[in-house]
């Protein structure tokens, strides 16, 4: 019997060391149990990174030069052998019991060794909330798609804590600087203080600990970490608290800035010194380091910005001599005063909106004529403002711009390429077709590319499905040259309701570029086929999201009609077309609560998940509702414009806060046509009671999603 024993525990320690040693093979379990055991993995040197897939017997071989380009191919693998598409709606599959083979040696090789991943902006739109189980997910995801350097901003707020403290500052102090788990980008960003705090003690010793499971998992898979560095920051009363020289900034849409430490001050080495110290303490150095000083500051005339980076630069190089300065190219950053007496080396630049309005030297509203001159930079793909649900893309510019770098004297330097959305978890065609550039040497068609691409996300071959989401390719997911919107078109059922509703946001540059009609031809394609792919994850996903979209377009149609009837005293035709506006939100949100991921409840639930008592489950529900509505306090949301920027168009909040707004509106047009007096409603006051309340939201799905679908799509469209 203790023979028994003793050899089941050593084959379960056996396991977990083979499991360890090879962070790839745990990779396939956790996608499906027993796949390891269907692979092969071959580590091997190369000059420049690649993979290879073969076959050994009833074995799939994946070679690479290090543990993500491995990763890298079983992705390639299981999307265009085993049509299995691994994604933010599902990173797990049940491979088939004999694997596809690999009937003819296939190798992928790139030049581009540098892939990197997440905005500051991501770290609160999407991942605000996310636990260890959601960052596994994450970091999966990323060694699946040839990601090898994230930004890696968990736990910042922890450094700052420490430091702060020893420069003399009280908790509560460092709590009135430091943002709450939603806001914390911007203030990293340097764009505001404290707002969405105060963090409680369990918050930092959460974060720290978290922070730490992520890393030791990203180098177990060869990823390299890009630390957030230290730039200047201090909070705006330094000057009186230190006795600093202190560069102050205007308000940021109605919030107080935190302040930049003149690079000229004698303590400015002393206090990065501390910084970078206590950073090291807690999560130990790296090679890359995030900075972006002066981001979207108009008033830093007098800043002597040669001395500034040189101030950063040497700070940085003290903790690590080999390490590289990552900057975000945006609007006037990296300012060309800052780096031209750099060299090559030591920055790293992202191109952060190279699809769109790229800076490296291409024609553009944002072209540098000379690029980034000597420095290295990563051609990258934001596509997404806000964490905005909205079928978007922008096939044909991000392929011309991509393969325009191939021979192009100011694309000398690049290096790699980048995702810098503001928020993630939408749009997985547009991630996976960015994330497999640096691997197709050759410039293609989206139409080519395509059909494989459906083959990879459903698994079949289907003339419908294929014809469907060709119409979106070359439409709704085309958005063309000349027109700079910030991410997808804007559902009007998220907008402030007015007269002339067109954008939800403030900034968002919406300009119509395709049919409306073409989304609704796209969504009957799919709901023709949705039978036959019932259970089928990635179908009812990208159904659900179709199928929305479809509604939100004809929602569109319908309030343009509802305006006409007002401005054409059409009483009648009014009363129809504004409950049928109000009909279609209430079908839209029946319809997203099929999917756990268009549930306001998913985002609430992780929010509370995360607090220890129940103040702190309220203060974080509280931040994750200010968020995805006012965003700050009535200044903020009104004069700074603030409100309405991270909109969700999600089950629950339609109903619960959406609806209202739209409801209240359309009755004070009523009223008018009634005869009485315009009356002009507050919508903060409207607004902020739902920020403040408790009522619960699940993240279960509810309903047969392929069911709610048709029923749905019948009756707006079939019963018009």
């Amino acid at each position: 019997m203790k023979t028994k024993l003793y050899l089941v525990i050593l084959l379960v320690v056996g396991l977990s060391t083979y499991l360890s040693a090879n962070p790839v093979n745990g990779l396939l379990e956790r996608i499906d149990k027993g796949a390891s055991k269907k692979f092969v993995i071959e580590l091997n040197k190369g000059a420049d990174d690649f993979f290879e897939l073969d076959q050994k017997g009833s074995k799939v071989v994946v070679r690479g030069n290090n543990y993500v380009n491995i990763a890298t191919g079983i992705n390639w693998y299981l999307k265009y052998y085993a049509g299995i598409q691994l994604s933010w709606n599902g990173m797990q599959a049940s491979l088939p019991v004999v694997l596809p083979p690999v009937t003819r040696k296939e190798r992928h090789e790139t030049s581009l060794s540098l892939r990197y991943d997440f905005n500051y902006c991501t770290y609160s739109y999407t991942m605000a909330f996310w636990d260890w189980e959601r960052w596994e997910k994450e970091i999966d995801w990323m060694a699946l798609h040839g990601i090898n350097l994230p930004l890696a901003a968990v736990g910042q707020e922890c450094i700052w804590f420490n430091m702060l403290q020893k420069l003399g500052y009280s908790k509560e102090e460092i709590n009135s600087f430091i943002a709450g788990p939603a806001f914390l980008a911007w203030w990293a960003m340097n764009n505001l203080e404290g707002w969405g705090g105060p963090n409680p003690d369990s918050w930092y010793a959460q974060q720290e600990a978290l922070q730490k499971k992520i890393l030791k998992r990203m180098r177990e898979y060869g990823i390299k970490p890009v630390f957030p560095g230290y730039s200047g920051m201090v909070p705006h009363d330094a000057d009186e608290k230190l006795g600093l020289n202190l560069t102050k900034s205007d308000l940021w849409n109605g919030f107080t800035r935190p302040a930049f430490l003149q690079p000229t001050d004698a303590r400015f080495a002393e206090i990065a010194d501390l910084y970078y110290r206590e950073q090291e303490k807690l999560f130990g150095k790296a090679d890359y380091y995030s900075m972006d000083p002066f981001h979207e500051a108009e008033n830093a005339a007098s800043v002597d910005f040669d001395a500034a980076g040189k101030a950063i630069m040497t700070a940085m190089k003290k903790v690590n001599p080999k390490a590289t300065w990552v900057v975000q190219g945006w609007t006037e950053n990296p300012r060309p005063e800052m780096i031209k007496n750099m060299q090559n080396g030591d920055l790293l630049i992202l191109d952060l909106f190279s699809e769109c309005r790229p800076m490296w030297g291409i024609p553009s509203i944002w072209k540098r004529d000379k690029g980034y001159e000597q420095h290295d930079w990563l051609f990258c793909m934001l596509l997404n403002f806000g964490g905005n649900v909205g079928l978007h893309g922008r096939m044909d510019q991000l392929l011309n711009n991509f393969y325009l770098t191939k021979n192009n004297p100011l694309a000398t330097h690049l290096k790699g390429i980048g995702l810098t959305m503001e928020g993630s978890e939408n749009n997985a065609m547009m991630f996976e077709l960015m994330c497999e550039l640096p691997w197709r040497p050759e410039k293609f068609t989206k139409e080519e590319w395509l059909k494989d691409y459906l083959f990879a996300r459903y698994g079949v071959r289907d003339e419908k499905i294929e014809q469907a989401w060709t119409l979106l390719a070359n439409t709704i997911y085309n958005c063309p040259f000349g027109n700079n919107q910030q991410g997808p078109h804007e559902s009007i059922f998220c907008g402030r309701p007015s007269l002339n509703n067109f954008q939800a946001s403030s900034w968002s540059k919406m300009k119509n570029y395709y049919d409306p009609t073409v989304t609704e031809e796209a969504a009957r394609l799919m709901l023709e086929v949705a039978d036959k792919y019932r259970g089928n994850n990635n179908f009812e996903y990208d159904l659900v999201d179709i199928v929305r979209q479809s509604l939100s377009d004809k929602g569109r149609i319908v309030y343009n009609r509802t305006i006409a009837d007002f401005k054409s005293f059409d009483k009648r035709s009014f009363a129809r077309d504004s409950r049928k506006f109000l009909d279609i939100l209430l079908l839209q949100d029946k319809l997203l609560g099929t999917r756990s991921e268009f549930r306001v409840g998913r985002w609430i639930e992780q929010a509370r998940k995360l607090g220890t008592t129940p103040e702190e489950k309220d203060l974080y529900e509280w931040n994750a509702r200010v968020q995805i509505t006012t965003w700050g306090n009535r200044v903020c949301a009104d004069d700074g414009g603030l409100r309405d920027y991270a909109h969700k168009e999600w089950n629950g909040i339609l109903r619960d806060f959406y609806y209202k707004r739209w409801a209240a509106y359309w009755q004070t047009l009523q009223d008018q046509l009634d005869g009485k007096p315009e009356v002009k409603l507050d919508y903060y006051a409207m607004e902020e009671p739902w920020t403040l309340a408790k009522n619960p939201y699940g993240s279960t799905s509810e309903g047969n999603c392929v069911d709610v679908a048709k029923e749905a799509f019948e009756k707006v469209f079939e019963n018009e």
